[in-house]
């Protein structure tokens, strides 16, 4: 594929006058004269100017650019990622079109392990982001941040509402598992929240992750593909976007969040949606954010660990018997970076779930974790 039809340059003025040899800039590979090879990355920033998702939100598809201008002039971390930035993706004649390019784009990357990062646009670009696994012959667990539930249906809603209804209903069905970061109870109809609860999928509302946001690890752990709408930032923190909210997780937490999504091994494409600059404010609060996220994705990244083989000496095995019909719950907790993983019973064999040291506390009291009889009722 000639990805020079498909992308056009990083304008020059985003890192005109970045000469500091320790900056983001100077260690990656930017598109402005020629299309950097993707096939040596680790990731790939894609430049997504799309908006024709949204009714209201318009401005969201310069985004991209903004952020760049942020995220060039950070200093280089500390870990060793091999990062190129593409450019910007060429729109579509229509939409659809615009969804087709980028999960065409995305599956060529996946296909080389390069680790797609999108910075839209709105957030129904996820849908492109999303079909991009279609023809990888495996199930996909949805991550997703946001401090609304996007699950509207009908011409009466734009599509950057309801783009995750699109994504449950899509055919063929390839969704393992959905899970929800970060909504906020005011904002959310509560039968939408029945339809999630009903399909087992889990959902964290902002005040329970609130309570300890370490908890929320094992959850992102479990994810395949990142979709953060900037919405569930708070808007003192993250003023540029049309639906800003005075409550939401802080630029902190959203950093955290990024560093655990960028370890987790198993995630192979993050998004970033919603961010619109002309509503951001004179210092462009939003984009430094963002930026700084991308960052710490980035730099979480560099430390994965490949944690795969449970019966190496890394790995501790504890098994907690249970006075209910599974007469035991095995976990295993790694030594090099204290994660905790518990073993559901399969029909053909056992998966291994990741969770915390919590859930085996609460198996030492006799009490099932919920973590458990979730990841139970998704497998049946």
């Amino acid at each position: 594929m000639d990805l020079t039809l498909f992308f056009s340059p990083v304008p020059e003025e985003t890192f005109k006058g970045i000469s500091a040899t320790g900056s983001f800039f100077k260690n990656i590979r930017v598109y402005d004269e020629k299309i950097p090879d993707y096939r040596s990355a680790n990731i790939a920033i894609i430049g997504v100017p799309e908006e024709r998702g949204t009714d209201s939100n318009h401005g969201c598809a310069g985004a991209a650019d903004v952020i760049r201008k942020k995220l060039y002039q950070l200093k280089k971390g500390s870990a060793s990622v091999q990062v190129v930035d593409l450019g910007n993706l060429r729109p579509g004649m229509d939409l659809e079109e615009t969804y087709t390019r980028l999960s065409e784009v995305c599956r060529l990357l996946l296909e080389n392990n390069t680790l797609p990062l999108i910075l839209g646009g709105t957030h129904d670009l996820d849908i492109g982001q999303y079909r991009s696994y279609q023809d990888l012959n495996k199930l996909i667990s949805f991550l997703n941040v946001d401090a609304f539930l996007d699950l509207e249906e009908g011409y009466e809603f734009p599509l950057n509402n309801q783009h995750i209804n699109k994504v449950l209903m899509h055919d063929p069905n390839y969704l393992f598992s959905y899970t929800h970061l970060a909504h906020q109870s005011y904002l959310v109809d509560p039968g939408l929240s029945a339809v999630l609860e009903k399909l087992f999928f889990e959902a964290y509302r902002l005040g329970t992750m609130r309570t300890n946001l370490q908890e929320m690890e094992p959850a992102i752990r479990s994810a395949d593909m990142l979709s953060f709408d900037i919405t569930a930032i708070r808007s003192s923190d993250a003023p540029g976007n049309q639906r800003a909210q005075p409550f939401g997780l802080t630029g902190e937490e959203a950093c955290q969040l990024c560093w655990y999504a960028g370890m987790n091994e198993k995630l192979s494409s993050a998004g970033f949606y919603e961010y619109n600059p002309s509503l951001d404010d004179e210092q462009l609060k939003t984009a430094a954010v963002v930026a700084t996220m991308v960052w710490y994705f980035i730099e979480g990244y560099g430390f994965r660990k490949n944690e795969q083989d449970f019966r190496s000496n890394d790995f501790l095995k504890f098994t907690v018997a249970m006075p209910v019909e599974q007469e035991s719950i095995t976990f295993f907790k790694s030594k090099v970076t204290d994660r905790w993983w518990m073993e559901i019973p399969g029909v053909k064999r056992a998966s291994l779930v990741p969770c915390t040291y919590s859930d085996y506390e609460t198996a030492t009291k006799g009490e099932v974790p919920e973590r458990y009889i979730g990841a139970v009722s998704r497998m049946i």
